[in-house]
């Protein structure tokens, strides 16, 4: 602002006073002194938005002391032009996220320089606490993260007791980087994951008659190196390997809000047994609610799951006690490689899944075209009844095979998926909330993806933590979701088109796919290894891929 002639007099006559003669004199002698209101703002979450940017004072209004304000503008505009070179116009989401990236952190420490930083709260040398919300595979994993970060956790569960098993409960498949992630959290027993599992080096097509009953090979993938696990296993195996005083089981999720501005977060819980509630702060809150995640639904209000077209019916049949059966025999004969090899029965309008567990369990799955179905509660897994059973097997005989029809006849308690993605978000965090596994990227299970992005999801926000500190929370949170979003956002899509292609639904760059009338140009598009970034390792992680190709790495 100008200033009158008499607040240069009173400026001159208190310099007088305080500066030393020499430097009084160039005060005195200047023409026009002006007069300088020093702001600066707290440091931003963001400083982009759709194609709109912040650079320089309006990214990070700083006080003068560090002469930064020009220099940062100036490496702003450097940075900005090299990020939009590398990505180019057809990418400028990704330019400016990667300028984003690249220079808030370090534009937030300049301008917080000299000025109190950390945690509002915190008590130096105290650890920040993380609340997550979900004990199911996705939160067990991200506890061990953050834990393995320097975070105290804690877990909150509606369940009432940890699941010893699960009636609804069915297999998995673990990828090679899963693998070697959740062996860098057991330490202490990484036998146990072998132990607990069987390989599936083997992804194989085969193409039903539903009239004749008969199958053929469309494809066979001999270097997939996966792992099938049973869920209640996978799960047990991670969750005895924490404290048990970190899960608060039977207690339902009610709401959180931000406490003083940004700093912590408050949740509200019901406590299911006395119906007592209860408030817990944390530093960060971890959405790991699933697919109808509530804590998403505060920031996305408007957001809705898209149903696939189909539904899967699911069993886990133990033959443990039948093993010479003609059933299993049977189903030995048709699928020789069971206990290594993940198979896919494609048939007209149809296809199925069958591999096999550890302590003799075949896993099957059955996806079945149908209109969306009224789905009731918190789940999109349901019970059913001897009805729907007996007009479910009455169906697979005249699709499938006669040695699966028997699998699933003889399968006690199988139980109904209904299959929902969601177009990929824009965001997975916001303020210290941040979502996780099916609630940051709600998918169909086609690619095997759901709990190997859960527990890269953990593994990647546990580094980011880890590097940046909770003092730094926004940073973190920004490189986690830079890191995984435009991963999770590929695979879901892939999946959902590798759904509809075996289904035999439509699909906008093809005729509807037949196996019986696939021309072998096609079916490459039914190997699991085309998954976008099949084998990519973040170099966050500092952990090896086993095999990798060019494109699969990020």
């Amino acid at each position: 602002m100008k200033v009158s002639s008499d607040m240069i007099q009173r400026m001159l006559q208190e310099a007088e006073k305080v500066w030393s003669p020499e430097f009084f004199k160039v005060m005195k002698e200047t023409k026009e002194p002006f007069l300088n209101v020093i702001y600066d703002g707290e440091p931003l979450g963001k400083i982009f938005w759709d194609h709109v940017v912040l650079v320089g004072d309006a990214a990070h209004p700083t006080t003068p002391h560090c002469l930064r304000s020009t220099n940062m503008s100036i490496l702003d505009a450097a940075v900005l032009g090299k990020c939009l070179e590398k990505f180019g116009a057809e990418k400028v989401r990704s330019a400016l996220e990667e300028y984003q990236l690249g220079r808030l952190h370090a534009t937030s420490k300049q301008v917080l320089h000299r000025r109190e930083s950390g945690i509002g709260n915190m008590v130096e040398g105290e650890k920040p606490k993380a609340v997550i919300v979900g004990g199911s595979i996705a939160g067990i994993s991200n506890a061990h993260a953050l834990t393995l970060a320097g975070w105290d956790v804690l877990v909150l569960e509606k369940t009432i007791l940890p699941p010893t098993g699960s009636p609804t409960g069915a297999g998995l498949g673990l990828n090679s980087l899963s693998q070697q992630i959740i062996h860098s959290w057991l330490t202490q027993s990484q036998q146990l994951l072998h132990n607990t599992t069987l390989p599936l080096t083997i992804d194989q097509n085969y193409a039903t008659d539903s009239e004749k009953k008969v199958n053929s090979t469309l494809t066979r993938d001999e270097s997939f190196n996966f792992r099938a696990a049973h869920w209640a296993d996978l799960h047990g195996l991670l969750y005895n390997s924490l404290p048990s005083d970190i899960f608060l089981w039977g207690h339902l999720f009610l709401s959180f809000h931000l406490v003083d501005g940004k700093g912590s977060v408050m949740v509200k819980a019901k406590v299911l047994e006395t119906g007592k509630v209860v408030e817990i702060v944390g530093d960060l809150l971890v959405a790991a609610d699933g697919c109808l995640s509530s804590i998403r639904q505060k920031y996305l209000p408007d957001f809705k799951l898209r149903y696939s077209g189909y539904c899967a019916w699911r069993g886990v049949l133990d033959f443990s006690k039948i093993e010479n059966s003609e059933t299993i025999t049977g189903i030995r004969k048709a699928y020789p490689d069971l206990g290594k090899c993940l198979y896919f029965d494609l048939a007209s309008g149809t296809h199925t899944v069958l591999y096999e567990l550890q302590n003799k369990k075949l896993n099957w799955v059955w996806y079945v075209n149908q209109l969306e179905p009224e789905v009731k509660g918190t789940s999109v897994t349901t019970k059913v009844n001897s009805d729907m059973i007996q007009k479910i097997q009455q169906e697979a005989e005249k699709v499938l095979i006669p040695e699966l029809v028997k699998v699933i006849k003889e399968t006690r308690e199988p139980f109904l998926n209904f299959i929902y993605d969601s177009d990929p978000l824009e965001n997975i965090f916001w303020d210290n909330v941040v979502l996780v596994g099916d609630a940051a990227h709600p998918t169909t299970p086609h690619c095997l993806r759901s709990t190997n992005m859960s527990i890269l999801d953990a593994a990647v926000l546990g580094k980011c933590m880890e590097k940046w500190g909770a003092e730094n929370l926004e940073s973190a949170l920004e490189e986690y979701q830079f890191i995984r979003l435009p991963v999770t956002s590929k695979q879901v899509m892939h999946a959902r088109r590798l759904g509809r292609l075996k289904q035999g639904l439509v699909l906008p760059d093809r005729e509807p796919f037949d196996p019986k009338l696939v021309r072998p140009e096609d079916y490459q598009e039914l190997l699991l290894r085309n998954t976008p970034f099949f084998n990519d390792v973040p170099e966050l992680l500092g952990l090896i891929p086993s095999s990798s190709s060019p494109s699969d790495c990020l």
